[in-house]
């Protein structure tokens, strides 16, 4: 029973970082390949504050916001003098410069060995030790973050950002500074994958640079092309077809020296339809170019 509790938590993880990255390339229309830095943040101040200096849970999620956040404004300077491709091509160094500290930067990090002993939190006397607990505490944050994204969509601010996306011109005809929405978006888009970094370090209690690698930007990206941008369905359902579709191949009556590989011809195979036949994802408004 536990094995389907871990995989919500999974599902919890990657719909937080696809709805995160979401709001920047979905509504600013800025294609990052660093996502898995800001979710690194956070998995290694959860790690540092909770290993070194016992900090609760409760200091440990602001402080991972606060510092993704910050790194999220500061990779948006780049978006002043970068645009579509280039601006792509930036965050791809940016994200291999992180990985390469994190790799060797010892003294902070343990290197390539990982921070191990990550205290599972601890809210207000409520000791998160289960996986079930893990569950419902992803899922408070998740509906946090969903019901946040919700409002947010409905606000001028949001329309202006979509606006920045699809003719940045026009707004600074408008009067307006669209490098002020662009920097928004990618805070918000960096706090949020905080709360992802949080939640899977807290849950694993383990994590090395491994886990934060341009791979895994990639995979977001990936999940958000699946599912959509634009708008909030498209990340949910992105991570949802990413988690669950390879649990379903599961179940396809194979030999044990075939399975593995089917699984992944077949889901490769289902991933190009998907690009083909849909090319804006299941319920995206806005195509990724």
């Amino acid at each position: 029973m536990n094995y389907f509790w871990h995989l919500g938590i999974l599902l919890e993880i990657y719909i937080l970082l696809a709805v995160a990255f979401n709001y920047i390339l979905g509504y600013a229309g800025m294609l990052s390949l660093c996502q898995a830095m800001f979710y690194g943040f956070g998995a290694y101040t959860a790690a540092l504050l909770g290993v070194r200096w016992q900090m609760p849970f409760l200091l440990i999620l602001p402080a991972a916001m606060l510092i993704s956040g910050v790194s999220g404004w500061l990779v948006s300077l780049l978006a002043r003098r970068l645009r579509d491709l280039y601006f792509g091509l930036a965050t791809l160094a940016v994200q291999v410069i992180f990985f390469s500290v994190a790799y060797n930067w010892e003294w902070a990090t343990n290197g390539a060995y990982g921070i191990t002993g990550i205290p599972n939190p601890n809210i207000l006397g409520w000791q998160v030790n289960e996986v079930p607990e893990f569950f419902v505490l992803g899922g408070f944050l998740l509906a946090l973050v969903l019901a946040f994204t919700v409002w947010f969509q409905k606000t001028p601010v949001c329309r202006l950002m979509r606006c920045v996306r699809d003719d940045a011109v026009a707004v600074t005809s408008l009067g307006k500074d669209p490098e002020r929405y662009k920097a928004l978006a990618a805070v918000l888009g960096a706090a949020i994958s905080s709360m992802a970094g949080v939640l899977y370090a807290t849950y694993v209690t383990y994590i090395d640079p491994t886990s934060f690698t341009l791979d895994e930007s990639i995979l977001v990206l990936s999940i958000l092309m699946i599912g959509g941008s634009g708008n909030l369905a498209g990340p949910v359902a992105g991570a949802i077809f990413y988690v669950l579709v390879p649990e379903v191949l599961k179940e396809l009556d194979l030999s044990d020296s075939l399975a593995a590989n089917m699984r992944l011809i077949i889901f490769g195979f289902l991933l190009i339809a998907v690009v083909r036949f849909k090319p804006n994802g299941f319920f995206g408004t806005f195509q990724i170019r």
